[in-house]
């Protein structure tokens, strides 16, 4: 693998971040087709991910620490947040459950009921402020935030912003106030108020996706993605395919947004590490930790950020990261959920990876 430097990108805060681009060699004497006459070959299944090594990052992770599968073979899962007891869970789309990740590393059913998952699962995950647990729930035809837990407190309090129907939400984070933020895909960034109205705040020409608060809850950061999905990316794709920045907004009393800024720019590879064409470049999940310090999901890996901008540095996966969050009893373990397979088929699989890090999660929320 040759690594060059594709440019420096410079945040909005006058510091230098670099991107890089990545390049991979192709092996001599690959096969480039079936012999004519003949059908194509079926693409070989893909190989469970396995763990890799974190490099140093200092503050963040100490050089040489263990990347580790905790469990894998989930199917369509997302949205992971800790529990007060250090453990983890997510959602598990296909059999509408909530899935509970222990300290050990094992696995059980966390929920299987309420507003939420009774439908068709939840989209993403966040705790409110009053410790319930609220689900971006969706089904083929409406999307709604929907308190799911703890027993009989189920709720709608979001369906419609607007005045219409609740858009296909991908990312939802909620404030000390009693509102919750949530990205679409078309590059809508929505507010819940507290009072259970739900307006459009910000408008993106890019994808976006994750989303989190700053710690004093002034600054709300958004990552974008491409349009496109894609096996390979170029230098012109990026033009058209955007998805490259991780965008900063300023925070109002009323919950609007203003001061929009791009905070950093992703470092790049051109080919991912499963080679399938399913999923787009850019970045998915967002975290902090209680250093303002930000780790966003992307084809590279686990890129962490200063509060300022600028790349610290990229823990290698082996396969796609989705989303993270910290858990663990004192919140230094950094969880993420990695998918490899084709995305909505039989060999579509996710996976659960743990790094233990030097950095601790902000505790002053759960996400």
């Amino acid at each position: 693998m040759i690594q060059t430097t594709r440019r420096d990108a410079k945040s909005a805060s006058g510091h230098f971040a670099p991107l890089f681009l990545l390049c991979y060699v192709a092996i001599a004497g690959q096969t480039h087709g079936a012999a004519q006459g003949q059908p194509a070959p079926a693409p070989p299944p893909q190989a469970p991910a396995t763990d890799t090594v974190a490099p140093d990052i200092p503050g963040v992770v100490k050089g040489g620490t263990k990347v580790e599968v905790v469990k894998q073979g989930f199917r369509a899962t997302d949205g992971p947040v800790p529990l007060p007891d250090g453990s983890l869970i997510f959602w598990n789309f296909p059999d509408k459950t909530i899935v509970k990740i222990d300290r050990s590393g094992n696995a059980s059913t966390f929920l299987t009921q309420g507003v939420g998952v009774g439908r068709n699962g939840a989209q993403a995950m966040t705790f409110d402020s009053k410790g319930r647990l609220l689900t971006l729930d969706k089904d083929k035809t409406s999307t709604r935030i929907a308190v799911v837990y703890p027993p009989g407190s189920e709720k709608v309090l979001v369906d419609t912003c607007d005045g219409k129907p609740m858009p296909e939400a991908n990312d939802v984070v909620a404030d000390k106030k009693g509102g919750v933020y949530f990205t679409d895909q078309d590059g809508f960034v929505f507010y819940g108020r507290p009072d259970g109205t739900c307006v459009k705040v910000q408008t993106e020409t890019d994808r976006l996706n994750g989303i989190i608060l700053s710690r004093d809850e002034k600054t709300l950061y958004v990552t974008t993605q491409g349009r496109t999905p894609r096996e390979a990316l170029t230098d012109a794709d990026l033009k058209t395919d955007g998805g490259d920045t991780l965008l900063a907004f300023e925070i109002q009393p009323d919950g609007t947004l203003r001061n929009r800024r791009v905070f950093a720019r992703y470092a790049f590879i051109n080919r991912r590490p499963e080679g399938l064409p399913d999923q787009r470049f850019g970045a998915d999940g967002i975290t902090i930790d209680s250093e303002e310090r930000l780790y966003a999901t992307t084809a590279a890996g686990i890129q962490v950020f200063s509060p300022q901008g600028k790349l610290l540095g990229t823990i290698p996966v082996s396969r796609n990261p989705q989303n993270l969050a910290f858990a663990g009893p004192d919140k230094k373990t950094l969880y993420a959920i990695v998918f490899y397979g084709g995305w909505g088929t039989p060999s579509a699989r996710n996976k659960v990876i743990a790094i233990p890090t030097l950095a601790q999660g902000y505790t002053g929320r759960p996400k």
